[in-house]
């Protein structure tokens, strides 16, 4: 996590020397860098923590706005306003913004308070300096479930953020979301959502939707059906794809292959989780440059891994997914011009 924050007053600097040393002592926040930047022309700290900002707080922001995960202004709400406007995406590419008194009594996340995670650094930061996190998405001051948080928080991609929006929207006024998957359910369903294990069943009887629920959710890597007019996708990181290749075939070809046996079988790219391949393609160029252009991880399987794995599949690609995936053969072995790919389902379960 990448943090950058700017004060603009002497105790505003003694701020930012006071949230470094808490969040180096801090373990829930892991894997931390933070920079920290004053504009004024008052003397610099002792400890030279902060550096003096030269130019304008729009060029700083500017220059962190799409590098960090986190911003943070000390001082009014209205400097950051004005500073950040002229960057903002939308939620999923917004880095969260949090503005903080100069006393750091209240910590006030701005942007990105639930997909990028403003609400809960916010809450975080109040909690180790002994402030008040101000928190006014609606889902959190109402105590409900919110779906984007769960969608963080479990690594799941969603398929629209309109009807994420429509799905808290509908859970905040007390009308009931539809919820269905196939995989395993850990744990109680959160108020609001609504599942039938005979959901399946009456669509393909009838076609009808229990109860009349035309919005919902349905955890799948799959969008071969929409069970609700409308359909929020949540989509986990659940296909492990085994791959073999013709000693040097090209990343853009070995990914338009696998882009198209996904689309084959309506299966989402996002739900990749790993690439997996034999020891003789640990370096091939293509696989490896696939691989990196798409942060999926390369797991590599030794002959004598695959050995023990035993004629578990029909092929190499097959037997290599199912070990790495540890779960069932979602697509058998297809081949074209040089490529070879089999997908497996790993071992994943909705947990609430």
């Amino acid at each position: 996590m990448k943090v950058a924050g700017i004060c603009f007053s002497g105790s505003g600097l003694k701020l930012e020397d006071r949230i470094q040393k808490k969040l180096i002592d801090a373990s829930v926040f892991n894997d931390l860098s933070a920079e920290w930047f004053y504009r004024g022309k008052f003397a610099e700290d002792e400890t030279g923590l902060s550096r003096r900002l030269e130019g304008s707080v729009r060029d700083w922001t500017a220059d962190h706005f799409n590098c960090c995960d986190v911003l943070i202004f000390i001082g009014a709400c209205g400097i950051a306003v004005r500073a950040i406007a002229p960057f903002v995406r939308d939620k999923r590419h917004d880095p969260a913004v949090i503005v903080m008194d100069e006393m750091g009594r209240f910590c006030i996340p701005i942007l990105s308070g639930h997909v990028g995670g403003a609400n809960e650094f916010a809450a975080e930061l109040a909690d180790i300096l002994g402030g008040i996190p101000v928190i006014t998405t609606a889902t959190d001051i109402h105590n409900k479930f919110a779906v984007d948080v769960y969608a963080k928080k479990n690594n799941l991609t969603m398929s629209s953020a309109t009807y994420a929006k429509e799905v808290s929207a509908a859970v905040i006024s007390g009308e009931p979301v539809g919820f269905y998957t196939n995989f395993p359910v850990e744990g109680d369903l959160p108020e609001g959502l609504v599942w039938s294990e005979k959901l399946e069943q009456a669509l393909e009887d009838n076609g009808e939707r229990p109860g009349g629920i035309s919005l919902g959710i349905y955890i799948s890597p799959s969008y071969n059906r929409a069970y609700f007019d409308h359909t929020l996708w949540l989509i986990p990181r659940c296909l492990s794809v085994g791959i073999a290749c013709r000693k040097g075939t090209g990343a853009r070809e070995i990914e338009q292959f696998i882009r198209d046996t996904l689309n084959r079988f309506s299966l989402y790219e996002e739900a990749i989780r790993s690439v997996a391949a034999a020891e003789a393609y640990r370096d091939e160029p293509g696989i490896v440059e696939f691989c990196r252009r798409n942060r999926f991880p390369l797991h590599v399987f030794s002959g004598e891994q695959l050995k023990k794995e035993g004629n578990s599949a029909d092929s190499l690609c097959e037997r290599i997914a199912i070990l790495d995936g540890g779960g069932g053969l979602m697509i058998t072995e297809r081949s074209e011009d040089g490529i070879a790919c089999a997908v497996a389902l790993t071992d994943w379960k909705v947990v609430f």
